[in-house]
Order: C-alpha cells, then structure tokens, then sequence
C-alpha cells in the first residue's frame, strides 16, 4: 500500500502511482519516487504553500498552492520532460492568458510549473448540451490558432511525414480487411496535405476535460501538447471526446465554420489523426479503436 501523504507536505494519489508504474516501468517509479522532494524544492523556490488536495491528469501531478508573498492561488503542475511536455511553457507564453491558463513560472528543466488556478469543479466536459461544449471548444481552439507558433515547438510537417512513412510499414499487417481500406483512406488524405503543414500554434489536445472554468473568463484551455501546424489537425479530441455517432458531422461542421476552415482540408487533416491513433495502437499489437474509425468513416462519407 502507498503512502498517499508524503512528508506530509503533498499527498500522491494512488492512481497516479499506479498508473506511471505501469506505463512507464522503472522510469514511472523513479518518476514518483522523485515527486515529494521535486515538491518540497519547488514550493521552498517559489514561495507556496499547499492548499488543498493533489489533483492529477494522465500523466501528472497538480498541488493547488497559495503564493505566500501575495496570496495569489495557483497550482503547482509537476510533470516529467516528454516531447509533447517540453513545449508547454513555450505555448502558455505565448497565449499569455488569451484563451488558456495562464503561466506563472516555470522551470525548462524538469517541465515544472506554476500556473493560475483554475475551477477544476466545473468542466467543459460536464456541460449538459454537448452542442453547446463544442462550439465553445471551437471558439478556444480560434483564439489559441490564430498566431503563428513561436520558434523550437514540433513541426506537424515532421510529425506527418513520419506518420505516412509508419503507416506505409505498419497498415499492411493489419488482419482486418475492411479497417485496412479505411485506414488506407486516412493514408491518402494525409498525403494531400502533408506538404502544406501550417504554422499556427496548436493545442493537440483540446477535449472537453482539457477545458476548465475560470472567474476572469467563462473557459480556459489546460493541458496543451502544443506544435506548430494547421489548425485543422487540432479539431480531432472535440469528436472523439464524448463520443456521439450521430453528431459526428455537424461537430465537424460547426468547429470549422467557426474556425473559418476550408472543410477538405480540416477533414485531410482530422483523417490524419485517426490514422496516426491508428497506427500508435497498431504498434504495439492492439486493434484501432472503433470510435475513432467511425468518425473517419462519417467524415469520408
């Protein structure tokens, strides 16, 4: 059994612990193991104090603090350094606030960072109307898309690139022959596009969880794996999240006519994300998720 109060200065979650041994082997445990003392340095180096439980995403762990010498409520976000994380702070900088949370400090070394707090209570995810949800969704995703990404971010161009070239290797194995076609539509899409990559800065993964509210603004972005690329590649989580079959089609519709989209485009780019969903589970010996093949399958008609 662990320990969930640590020095009695953060507790850990036992899902977290569970979840990076497990996934992540003995870097998860030297991950968690590190946790208490990146914590107790941390909160010594920027002046807070714990103030309330830990919370956790997927992959890390989130202490609402109090900054001492002002009393402003934050939270300290203690991650591991990946190459989605590692661009984090490049974006929140770069947003400043306008349609995300907002960065505090950070530390480029071991990804830490202090962000403004946000309501964790309150969820775009758990919005009645999931009508309503997208469109807001697409209304963030407008606003984070429309400067162009700054310099040292992932280019959706090299990441494309290689996805076509694993998913030349790895679609040929797959024993189902009706998924193999689709996928293979993925394929084709992604290479209409893949040579006008974009630079806008992207979110990569804005779902409904991944939209928090806040007192200075109705919702705000959390969590960004950010790269640079077209906007249309960024609307993919909005589909799968909550997944309807049947609403499929007019989210697609809504977020790129808000987002002002050319909608051949967008689809490419969203077949693109199936297709690169696809070809992760198909690597490490899974089947592709039927959810996310229907919504290629809807979205190709």
């Amino acid at each position: 059994m662990h320990d969930r109060n640590v020095g009695c200065v953060i507790d850990i979650p036992d899902e977290l612990i569970t979840w990076h041994e497990r996934q992540g082997g003995p870097a998860g445990h030297a991950f968690v193991a590190a946790l208490p003392g990146r914590a107790e340095r941390f909160l010594e180096r920027w002046g807070l104090r714990p103030d309330g439980p830990s919370m956790y995403g997927r992959c890390a762990l989130v202490v609402p603090v109090v900054r001492v010498a002002d009393g402003v409520r934050a939270v300290l976000k203690l991650q591991d350094v990946d190459d989605e994380t590692a661009g984090e702070p490049v974006a929140l900088r770069a947003w400043d606030g306008a349609g995300a949370v907002r960065l505090l400090s950070a530390d480029d070394e071991t990804g830490t960072l202090l962000l403004e707090r946000l309501d964790a209570g309150r969820r775009l995810a758990d919005l009645p109307d999931s009508r309503e949800a997208t469109l807001v969704a697409a209304r963030l995703l407008a606003r984070l898309t429309a400067a162009e990404a700054p310099a040292g971010l992932r280019r959706l161009g090299s990441v494309a690139e290689r996805l076509g070239e694993r998913a030349v290797a790895v679609l040929p194995c797959h024993p189902d022959p009706a998924e193999r076609r689709l996928l293979a539509d993925c394929a084709a899409a992604l290479r209409e596009v893949v040579g006008e990559p974009g630079d806008r800065l992207l979110h990569w993964d804005l779902h409904f969880e991944n939209v928090l509210a806040a007192d200075r603004a109705p919702w705000l972005a959390i969590d960004p794996k950010p790269l640079a690329g077209d906007p249309g590649f960024d609307l993919f989580p909005a589909l799968w999240n909550r997944f309807d079959a049947g609403e499929v089609r007019w989210r697609f519709d809504a977020m790129t006519d808000v987002l002002g989209l050319d909608r051949s485009r967008a689809r490419a780019w969203t077949l693109a994300r199936v297709l690169q969903n696809a070809v992760w589970t198909i690597e490490s010996g899974g089947r592709p998720g039927a959810e996310q093949l229907e919504i290629a399958r809807r979205l190709l008609g």
